[in-house]
């Protein structure tokens, strides 16, 4: 049961305070003013809710001398500047007097989930600009990944992390690194996906000098770039089946070879591997090894989807709202009760990369202190039917096969088909007679966009012929 400290010098808002706390299971201490908050010790509480304007010093005086336990701010002057000021002094929220009864429920929550999550001890991982992250949620799914971090980031041996598109799947693999005996040496994240297949082994084992056309000098590939430290494959199901050979290669014997070399180099490097498709079935097709996948899945870390993760979501969106607000300067903006709903309550196919994207256009669109639900682009778009893109209830990603025969299940005419539908369909049907570039010129969007939403979606790429000198 959380314990909640209330610092208001109006005894009936006090009381009626209390009471509505304690009607719903929480243990409540009360004081008059920031002197007697003090005596109470503030830190042994779980949160405390403080008026703005008290006797002697302001409820603000709480926010440092309570750390770490969370502070939330009560004003009766409900000024967009008194708000700021709080949460910029380090106020975990406020409110504004008279409140309303649910909306103060749910703000107590959301602080005490806060709360309790940071005190579930995530692992940090640190952010390219040099600050210590945790890593965020506290759901029996995600302290059930943060338990494998721990057990598996000593150990030195392979990862194989799976889990869709916009999951985290470089968070786990950066918070591995950093809790690996080889933390201090360096750590190399390749996106398969994102490297042409012909020169994608160029890029990993590197070539010497005039190994095939264009090669005007020699280059160190990014495996050997990696020794002594850890190598990130991303999106490895992408791998050509060339390029796969040679990485078993790496894992079983530590070695690799120049393209167009005769001497071979001992490497000794830490793989991790993540992909958001089936690799064994893909073993099953040819389109992978299956002796490098149980080289790969020494160790299997699985990422849940955005949609399986409870309350998180809420949490995330709290945190990912804090830092657009930073980045566009419109500190003080908060989700309102019907966004917060509509957040929680949406599917999220493209997961928490998804969710930052709504909340940046939140940000930026909002007008006032809220952010309301048509600011986050999640409703459905009102136009013509030709390609409505329909919201239903949270189901995983559809796999290619239902793709395919997805014009049969909810209706027989092409106006039946969603976006994502027709992305899938078209691509599918062309992608045999046009170059990626042609593909995104016909679709209107950036071949960057293409390959993105191939990732989401699970669409593989054409496999084009190799040439004989690459």
């Amino acid at each position: 049961m959380s314990r909640i400290l209330i610092v208001e010098d109006e005894t009936i808002i006090r009381s009626a305070l209390r009471r509505l706390l304690e009607r719903h299971d929480y243990r409540v201490d009360e004081a008059g003013s920031v002197d007697e908050a003090l005596a109470l010790d503030p830190q042994r509480f779980d949160l405390v809710i403080s008026d703005l304007r008290l006797p002697g010093e302001p409820g603000t005086e709480l926010i440092a001398r309570a750390a770490p336990v969370p502070v939330l701010i009560m004003t009766s002057y409900a000024s967009m500047r008194s708000a700021v000021d709080a949460l910029k002094q380090g106020a975990v929220d406020y409110v504004a007097k008279p409140f309303d009864h649910d909306e103060l429920l749910e703000t107590v929550a959301r602080a005490l989930h806060l709360q309790a999550s940071r005190r579930a001890e995530p692992p940090d991982i640190t952010e390219p600009s040099g600050q210590a992250q945790p890593m965020i949620g506290s759901c029996p799914a995600m302290q059930l990944v943060y338990s494998r971090i721990r057990k598996t980031a000593p150990a030195d041996v392979t990862v194989l992390i799976q889990g869709e598109s916009g999951t985290g799947k470089e968070l786990v693999a950066r918070a591995l690194h950093q809790q690996s005996k080889r933390a201090q040496a360096a750590l190399i994240s390749v996106n398969c996906a994102a490297i042409p297949e012909t020169l994608i082994e160029s890029e990993l084992f590197g070539h010497e000098k005039g190994a095939f056309t264009g090669a005007s000098a020699a280059r160190t590939g990014l495996v050997e770039a990696a020794d002594g430290g850890t190598l990130f494959l991303d999106e490895i199901g992408e791998l050509p089946l060339d390029a796969q050979a040679r990485l078993l290669r790496v894992l079983q014997e530590g070695e690799i070879r120049k393209i167009g070399s005769v001497e071979t180099r001992h490497v000794d490097v830490r793989l991790i591997a993540a992909t958001h498709r089936d690799l064994r079935a893909l073993s099953k097709t040819g389109e992978f090894r299956l002796d490098l996948y149980y080289r790969l899945n020494v160790m299997q870390i699985d990422l849940p989807p955005l949609r399986d993760r409870e309350d998180d979501v809420l949490l995330i969106a709290d945190i990912l709202l804090e830092k657009a607000c930073k980045r566009h300067d419109r500190e003080g903006l908060r989700l309102s009760r019907a966004a917060r709903r509509e957040i929680h309550d949406y599917p999220w196919p493209g997961n928490v990369r998804e969710l930052e994207n709504a909340l940046e256009r939140g940000v930026i669109l909002a007008e006032g202190h809220l952010i309301h639900p048509d600011d986050l682009g999640l409703s459905p778009p009102s136009g013509p039917p030709s390609a409505p893109r329909k919201i239903t209830h949270p189901q995983p990603e559809p796999t290619q096969t239902q793709a395919n025969a997805g014009q049969g299940t909810e209706g027989s005419g092409e106006d039946d088909l969603s976006l994502e539908d027709y992305f899938q369909h078209f691509v599918l049907e062309h992608q045999d007679q046009m170059s990626e570039t042609e593909l995104a010129q016909k679709l209107g969007i950036s071949r960057k966009s293409l390959w993105e939403r191939r990732q989401r979606l699970g669409i593989p790429r054409k496999k084009s012929p190799r040439r004989k000198n690459d």
